[in-house]
């Protein structure tokens, strides 16, 4: 009685832990949805990773050192999820053999959990050594089951990573471009200056409207594939958390500052954003969380107006745009503070401190990661 307690019990364990790992290999790979369940091999995963990765890398003076860090964890946490995943299959199967009494033939002649998991695992991975082969109608009808799920996840993760590395080269390519349209780091100022001025308003409504469908595209890239976030640009002055703040740095002086004709498709793009910073912080769960020190002091935002008034753009008056940029910032700094401390991307100045620099021109000199 005891015997058969045990084995259904057995059963049981690998069933649920099978159940587990499948469920969460799908939301992660084909569920193109946020999920808002907290218990997940995924969600653990990171939870168990990230932290100390990042802890290693605040150590680490900030350049190219730290970057190079920072860049290989989004594919090792990948790979390493992918492996945690086979490894949770294979001790599911394993424990539903054992529990079933699979009875394994094994060339010593003996039969233990171990030479069950070696089965489970040549399974799995469909080597078919035969070395190892269940005697029972339940196990062999389990290693069919078996072979058929890992073949089946095999393929899975070989379309699975094709999308990723796609998804990143989409986004990293309007971020290239950003490089000679607003400086590295791109900052709002350096933006309007290169996109308003004598030249009139109709490039920056071209560039506002790439970046509003950008920002949509991440939205959904990201949801679905939440490791990309933790992907990192080229260079070590650029990421896709500094493109999204400049690019709501610029839309929110637009609204409230520059006096243009360009306001509604800044409206849109300043909208889109706004909801993708959002949505990835419900993503990681971070709170909002005002940047410190202040990104725009009033003498900062006084030099700001001096900058564009050099440039030639025309300015609302100052009272009434001070509180009009205020309320804007408001809605969205915070939460591009948030995540630029969970993921270590530095936030863009409003402005240049110096002559804006551009990879494309150093990058000859002094090559950067």
């Amino acid at each position: 009685m005891l015997r058969a307690e045990i084995s259904v019990a057995f059963i049981a364990a690998g069933a649920l832990l099978l159940l587990a790992t499948l469920w969460d290999a799908f939301e992660t790979m084909v569920l193109s949805r946020r999920v808002s369940r907290g218990f997940r091999l995924t969600v653990l995963f990171y939870r168990l990773t990230w932290p100390s990765w990042r802890s290693i890398a605040k150590r680490i003076a900030r350049g190219n050192h730290r970057e190079n860090f920072l860049t290989i964890y989004g594919p090792l946490w990948l790979l390493l999820l992918v492996a945690l995943w086979a490894v949770s299959m294979i001790f599911a199967f394993a424990l539903m053999h054992w529990g079933t009494g699979s009875r394994m033939a094994a060339p010593d002649g003996h039969d233990s959990f171990f030479t069950t998991l070696y089965m489970s695992g040549t399974t799995l991975f469909t080597l078919g050594l035969g070395d190892v082969v269940p005697h029972s109608p339940a196990g062999r009808y389990l290693t069919v089951f078996e072979s058929g799920i890992g073949l089946g996840f095999v393929a899975l993760v070989i379309s699975y990573l094709p999308v990723v590395s796609q998804a990143f080269s989409r986004r990293e390519a309007q971020i290239a471009l950003l490089d000679a349209r607003a400086g590295s780091p791109p900052t709002a100022a350096e933006l309007l200056r290169r996109h308003l001025g004598d030249g009139g308003s109709d490039a920056l409504v071209d560039l506002l409207r790439d970046w509003e469908r950008w920002a949509a595209e991440l939205l959904e890239s990201h949801i679905s594939f939440p490791v990309l976030a933790f992907y990192r640009s080229q260079h070590d002055n650029q990421s896709w958390v500094a493109g999204m703040t400049a690019m709501l740095d610029s839309c929110a002086l637009v609204l409230s500052v520059v006096d243009t004709d360009c306001r509604r498709q800044a409206r849109l793009t300043f909208a889109m954003a706004r909801h993708a910073v959002a949505d990835m912080c419900r993503v990681f769960d971070t709170k909002p969380r005002a940047p410190e020190p202040d990104r725009l002091p009033s003498e900062a935002r006084t030099r700001l107006r001096e900058r564009l008034a050099e440039a030639r753009i025309a300015l609302r008056p100052d009272p009434e745009s001070a509180a009009a940029l205020a309320d804007l910032r408001a809605m969205y700094e915070p939460m591009v503070a948030s995540l630029s401390t969970l993921l270590l991307m530095d936030l863009p100045p409003w402005m240049p401190a110096a002559a804006p620099r551009e990879n494309w021109l150093v990058t000859s000199e002094t090559p950067r990661h």
